[in-house]
């Protein structure tokens, strides 16, 4: 069982997308055949913190987990502090990214002082599926540390179809914010984690649409979307302390929680 707030949200919705977790004796072990190529749905989650030496056991770990894989992915079972001095000098040494991402909760959101109230709030449904697929593009291109366009085409395009089966059935949403000719210019998904609990994942703003109010405006419809459809007392987020985004969600309601750790390999170009 997990113990850290932003990995239990994560194997949850994880399960819902289809994905297969596998509790191992030293380790827990997430497996998405239908989207091998994305990282987060394809990784191994620690008990602890890796001590000094531990690289290569966890990598040959890894490798046993996802032979085919090409990236290198581990979370760590419980909450932050951030992981650093010769642990991850070490992970660093090796190629990883050693991230420790801020986990922020809240009851309920409230309205941005931005309101956007020009662009029409939906829950996807047809066509609005394919607006999704372009915006996600549109986005990756315009990200300096952006993926291959073909590759990262792929793995959308999967990741919108796990999401599209866990609304289908129930499990919560994927919302938009469009503009009056239906193009989607911010998006985001919020879907129930169990225990009362539901999850933000994926928040998007089109990079031609930002700084209008859409991505706080939009978070907050969904926070009050999914207390009425989920039932949901606790709403959690997750963001990059480093960016701006975290600011974006404590101005609607949120708060820090806890540090989530990570630790991250891209695959070799």
């Amino acid at each position: 069982m997990t113990r850290s707030l932003g990995y239990f949200t994560d194997v949850a919705l994880r399960r819902q997308e289809g994905s297969l977790v596998q509790a191992l004796p030293d380790s827990t072990v997430v497996r998405s055949p239908a989207n091998p190529t994305f990282w987060w749905g394809n990784f191994l989650l620690m008990p602890a913190p890796p001590a000094p030496g531990d690289l290569p056991v966890w990598e040959a770990a890894f490798t046993r987990a996802h032979p085919r894989a090409a990236h290198r992915v581990f979370g760590v079972d419980l909450p932050g502090p951030a992981l650093g001095g010769p642990v991850a000098d070490e992970w660093r040494a090796a190629g990883y990214d050693v991230r420790a991402d801020t986990v922020l909760t809240a009851p309920r959101t409230h309205a941005p002082r931005r309101l956007n109230r020009d662009a029409q709030l939906r829950v996807l449904q047809g066509a609005d599926w394919d607006r999704a697929l372009a915006l996600r593009e549109a986005v990756n291109a315009a990200d300096p540390h952006g993926h291959e366009p073909d590759g990262y085409r792929v793995f959308a395009r999967r990741k919108l179809a796990a999401y599209r089966a866990a609304q289908a059935a129930g499990h919560g949403a994927v919302l938009g914010a469009f503009d009056d000719d239906g193009r989607m210019l911010s998006g985001l998904g919020i879907f129930d984690a169990g225990d009362g609990v539901a999850r933000y994942q994926s928040v998007e703003t089109h990079p031609d649409a930002r700084s209008r109010g859409l991505a706080g405006t939009l978070v907050h419809h969904a926070g009050e979307w999914a207390r009425e459809h989920l039932g949901a007392r606790t709403l959690v987020i997750v963001a990059d302390p480093e960016y701006h985004a975290q600011r974006l969600y404590q101005s609607v309601g949120f708060t820090p929680t806890e540090v989530q750790i990570a630790l991250e390999r891209r695959p070799a170009e």
